[in-house]
């Protein structure tokens, strides 16, 4: 029983089970299409990220490097994206993941900046926050849209390990993937009832590993470091490539 208790995740666990399920996703959105079950496994993906994004603004000796960082595989990551996803080189209707996290961490840390402002002043600059989330991710057509922003908010908002961290995050986490994302589904027979099951919703099980993180980073090293970064256009494009051969 106190082995159980002791089960725990690191940064390095995390960003290798969100890489396995993001593979698993885009083998379904590209090559291997019509296996769902790739696709409800994929759907970990962007909690784990959207989480590890926020434990990494927290983490960063510095911010700027970590944003010249993102934004330089922002950019890299982007044909590479439309390849894979949009069957073209130029695909303005939807922006790589990369551009979701920038805007939230510019969100994030401009909240970061008011924090020692008055309780009122904080409260006007969160719901501003929310709403041009709420906003930004539909105009600027990034992945997951407003969802996705929304959703790293979600952790940072809701960051720590009180009960009401999370409550909150489970209960944020509930109505951005099943109302907001909610819509494709099964149908499933269960004790002589017909219930719906959203695809998205398979998104909440990312709170168990996520809940299981107490802050330590794992096996780590530089190259390990960038090769994170590497592998979203990496195989982005190798898999945009397989889909034209």
């Amino acid at each position: 029983m106190n082995n159980i208790l002791k089960i725990e995740t690191t940064s390095f666990s995390l960003h290798i089970m969100a890489m396995i399920f993001m593979l698993c996703d885009h083998l379904w959105g590209t090559i291997i299409n019509g296996n769902d079950w790739l696709t409800c496994i994929g759907r970990l993906t962007f909690p784990i990220y959207a989480f590890m994004i926020v434990e990494g603004y927290f983490h960063t000796k510095d911010f700027k490097k970590y944003v010249k960082r993102l934004l330089l595989f922002a950019v890299v990551s982007e044909i590479p994206f439309n390849i894979a996803m949009g069957s073209s080189v130029f695909y303005p209707i939807h922006q790589n993941v990369l551009w979701t996290f920038l805007i939230a961490l510019g969100l994030i840390h401009w909240n970061e900046k008011v924090k020692e402002n008055k309780l009122w002043k904080r409260i006007i600059i969160g719901i501003t926050t929310l709403a041009v989330a709420y906003i930004g991710g539909i105009i600027t057509f990034v992945d997951y849209y407003n969802a996705g922003i929304l959703m790293v908010l979600t952790f940072y908002f809701f960051r720590g390990k009180m009960w009401w961290h999370y409550l909150g995050q489970l209960l944020c986490m509930w109505y951005i993937n099943i109302e907001l994302l909610g819509g494709f589904g099964y149908e499933v027979d269960l004790f002589g009832t017909t219930q719906f099951i959203t695809r998205q919703g398979f998104a909440l099980l990312a709170l168990i590993p996520i809940w299981l993180y107490r802050g330590k980073q794992g096996y780590h090293n530089k190259i390990l470091q960038y090769g994170y970064y590497v592998f979203y256009p990496l195989h982005l494009l190798i898999l945009g490539v397989l889909k034209f051969l």
